[in-house]
């Protein structure tokens, strides 16, 4: 079965299970103990931090492991944001960060510090020049992800870096999803990854933290890892997780190429054999295994279903396939459309034969999930018989996507060229669905209102 979500987490290399089962048996041992079996242990524990370092492109003493990236993000900020308080408690992030940004963020807020997001522009990408205007003089700290872990777009850290360091205010870059493909670009202050991003154990995390920049770690005081990361060392999967990144960014340059021309080929295929569908993110600057794509009028769950049944793992970033019933926070600051969202990630060694499957199959299922939902077959905005009011109402209250956006399509041709569609709806996807259906359907989207429930999304036809 074709595992099409490397994105979340990469199948283990076979250089980290090497690894792992080597280390099991040498690598038991407390590393800060000075007799033969802490000694054996410790080797291990500094090669392993040298390859990391090497690989980052830092110093082995800028460098401690982690019990994860999303605890090396929330260590890096509470630690950065605390060595800085003096000069201010401003911290600044895109829009399209990880959570764990944003929950560390929710907890500076609530402990008296302030935040402020940065747009970003329909590819998913911040404008440099935007994000360093949002920087203040009581600035302690801007975040900023290498490359985005839902669209694939590549973030201009090197120009952001510069507006940083004109500023005086240190960079965090949450690397995860592209340190397996090679080194971040030079500038930035702090750095995080994950090792199960590029094939290495879950459970390792990376935090790496430049000389001279002001870092203040937080909670109880932990002589491991330079008091920054608490607790006993995981040192097989930390041997497994250095061993496996250097080995995936040894072949790194030819498997980006082989698996950038696979996602080419999706872009394109996709784009040209599934009727309205939206692919997102930067159609140049990104990761080279990762393609999202979202298609109009379908439900998300059912069509992730529908894929795994079909063979294939791949994820969304629907709203419709998330317990909290909101669409992605990335898809929204993108104003992209966020039903049908479909991300498919390929891991290193992915056949092109299995992509070809995947592309003969996707049409057939998505119109498949059309047709149970009822989407009108006929073209959804011509609308064949003579208008019947100037204006309609329809009440898709306590429905969820993408069923608003569907009795929209079905009813926009029974106004004039001029008329209006008024969708009530209490489901936050059509906040962000509608527009985006106007704008694929080159209808005009007029605004929202607030409704007795939910909001009143007004909608004109324009042909």
């Amino acid at each position: 079965m074709p595992y099409f979500d490397a994105a979340s987490s990469a199948p283990l290399h076979p250089v980290a299970r090497q690894a792992l089962m080597a280390s099991l048996d040498e690598g038991w041992a407390d590393p800060a103990r000075l007799y033969r079996e802490g000694r054996r242990a410790r080797m291990l524990l500094d090669a392993a931090r040298e390859a990391a370092a090497e690989a980052v492109g830092c110093r082995p003493d800028e460098l401690v492991f982690t019990p994860s990236g999303t605890a090396a993000v929330h260590a890096g900020i509470a630690g950065a944001l605390s060595g800085r308080r003096r000069v201010g408690r401003h911290l600044v992030a895109s829009a399209v960060e990880h959570s764990s940004v944003f929950h560390a963020a929710t907890a500076h807020e609530a402990a008296g510090g302030s935040f402020a997001e940065v747009p970003v522009e329909r590819t998913g990408a911040v404008d440099s020049a935007v994000f360093g205007a949002s920087l203040r003089a009581d600035t302690a700290l801007a975040c900023l992800q290498s490359a985005n872990h839902e669209v694939g777009t590549e973030q201009p850290v090197a120009a952001v870096a510069a507006h940083c360091r004109e500023a005086g205010v240190p960079l965090l870059v949450d690397a995860a999803q592209s340190l397996g493909w090679g080194p971040v670009a030079d500038g930035w202050s702090l750095l995080t990854a994950s090792a199960h991003k590029w094939g290495g154990p879950a459970g390792v995390g990376l935090l790496a933290v430049r000389k001279g920049v002001r870092f203040a770690p937080q909670g109880p005081a932990d002589e491991r890892e330079s008091g920054r990361s608490a607790g006993f060392e995981n040192l097989p999967a930390i041997v497994a997780a250095a061993a496996s990144l250097r080995a995936v960014r040894a072949g790194a340059d030819a498997e980006a190429a082989r698996l950038r021309a696979l996602v080419d080929r999706v872009r394109a295929r996709v784009a040209a054999g599934v009727p309205d569908v939206e692919v997102v993110g930067d159609p140049e600057r990104r990761l080279p295994h990762v393609v999202t794509f979202s298609c109009l009028y379908v439900d998300g769950e059912t069509l992730l279903h529908e894929l795994d049944r079909a063979g294939f793992s791949v994820s969304s970033g629907s709203s419709c396939t998330s317990s909290t019933l909101t669409p992605s926070h990335v898809l929204k600051a993108m104003g992209v459309l966020s039903e049908g969202n479909v991300r498919v990630s390929l891991p290193a060694g992915t056949a092109a034969s299995d992509v070809e499957r995947f592309l003969d199959v996707l049409p057939g299922v998505v119109a498949g999930v059309r047709e149970r939902l009822g989407v009108p077959v006929a073209d959804r905005a011509a609308g064949g018989a003579a208008a019947t009011a100037a204006s309609l109402v329809v009440d898709a209250l306590g429905r969820r996507c993408p069923i608003p956006v569907i009795e929209l399509a079905k009813v926009i041709g029974d106004v004039p060229v001029g008329g209006t569609v008024t969708v009530l709806a209490d489901d936050e996807a059509a906040r962000l669905d509608i527009p985006a259906w106007c704008e694929m359907r080159e209808q005009e989207y007029v605004g929202e209102r607030p409704a007795e429930r939910g909001a009143a999304y007004v909608v004109r036809r324009l042909g």
